[in-house]
């Protein structure tokens, strides 16, 4: 495999590594439309640790078009391992028309910076869906980016915020209208904050539920607390429960951020089950967004084979608001032999663990013990 070799950026344009500190990053944040939850200082300081992050940022003529916070991990002694960008880069600036090359310049510069200067494997999910324009997809070849797997890329359902309140409830599907009818009748409190107090009440019910459903948690709500902790307020994840006298029928946990907001965690406690509170809080809080002026609530994942009833209570809340659609997917930029042998050999070995996990899963649901493959 041939060396990678550094491409120039654009005329005009300037890129610079880890010049600045959490408070201008927090900052520079908030002028990004795709800002979210991935990008903050406090998300990667958390999942890789502060020594493991590297922030790039990039201007033309001066002015900061695009930034990108990268998660490091590499091998022990050697040079080698990957560079891995959630959600990133930004480069949707607040109130200016979107401008394509500023997307390829900064695919540009992260690829000059961590595959090419440093020889790590350079892995993007960027927050792009089949929905945007076609051209976004060929800049990523054309920048020598390729997709990770043939496997078909996540999904998800965005609702589309810019209705009035009254088309929005009106565009939902009839049974998420009943259900939430029924829910107003009943006296259901709804309490909301950001503080700690309300995040370890949520745990309590999330980890109901997890036992109850007996499914593998996709990301770790502990994680998700500790990072709560960390994030400046402007930052911080809305929590909303809803509580029957004084017992919590149902919770969420959602993070709002540039001109999307994205639910994160849901629950409903054992006692809760026929509460409808899970109908009630995403109302109450679709009410919130528009106040907030947000555009798009992005329901975060859905899979109709696997699981068919959250992806039926999604997509009945977005009713005719709703869009479903499939995010671009995951890419490398392959870096140096070592770093792209390791990362290969590393995502061989996820896989056969995610799938031993789902045996012994599914095994747990059946009543039966996982038997050696042979007999």
């Amino acid at each position: 495999m041939a060396k990678l070799k550094k491409r120039e950026l654009g005329h005009d344009y300037t890129a610079e590594v880890d010049t600045c500190g959490e408070e201008t990053w927090c900052r520079v944040l908030e002028e990004f439309e795709d800002a979210s939850i991935y990008q903050t200082w406090s998300y990667a300081e958390v999942i890789a640790g502060r020594g493991n992050t590297s922030h790039l940022i990039l201007r033309k003529n001066g002015e900061i078009v695009a930034i990108a916070q990268a998660r490091i991990a590499k091998l022990p002694i050697v040079n080698a391992g990957i560079a891995y960008i959630h959600w990133g880069p930004l480069w949707r600036r607040r109130a200016t028309e979107m401008d394509a090359d500023v997307f390829r310049q900064a695919l540009r510069a992260l690829q000059n910076e961590f595959a090419c200067r440093r020889g790590l494997v350079l892995r993007m999910f960027p927050i792009l869906f089949d929905s945007d324009p076609p051209c976004l997809l060929e800049i990523l070849r054309e920048e020598g980016f390729s997709p990770v797997s043939s496997k078909t890329p996540g999904r998800t359902i965005l609702m589309d915020l810019s209705p009035s309140l009254e088309d929005l409830r009106g565009g939902m599907g009839s049974h998420w209208k009943r259900e939430l009818k029924v829910a107003e009748r009943t006296e259901l409190e709804v309490v909301e904050g950001s503080g700690e107090a309300l995040f370890e009440t949520f745990v309590g019910i999330y980890e109901e539920m997890v036992s109850r459903k007996k499914f593998v948690e996709p990301n770790d709500i502990h994680q998700f607390k500790l990072i709560q902790s960390q994030l400046p307020e402007k930052f911080k994840m809305r929590i909303m429960l809803c509580k029957s006298g004084q017992d919590v029928c149902a919770g969420h946990i959602c993070s709002v951020m540039g001109n999307s907001a994205i639910y994160l965690f849901g629950a409903t406690s054992n006692a809760g089950m026929k509460s409808r509170g899970s109908y009630l809080l995403h109302w109450k809080f679709v009410q919130e967004l528009k106040q907030k002026g947000i555009a798009i609530y992005n329901l975060n994942g859905i899979n109709p084979t696997n699981n068919p009833g959250t992806y039926k209570f999604k997509k009945d809340l977005a009713g005719t608001n709703g869009k479903d659609v499939y995010y671009f997917g995951r890419f490398d930029s392959r870096g140096g032999i070592l770093s792209h042998s390791s990362v290969m050999c590393g995502d061989a070995l996820r896989a056969f663990f995610r799938k031993m996990k789902g045996l012994t899963k599914l095994a747990r649901n059946l009543k039966i013990s996982p038997k050696p493959a042979n007999g």
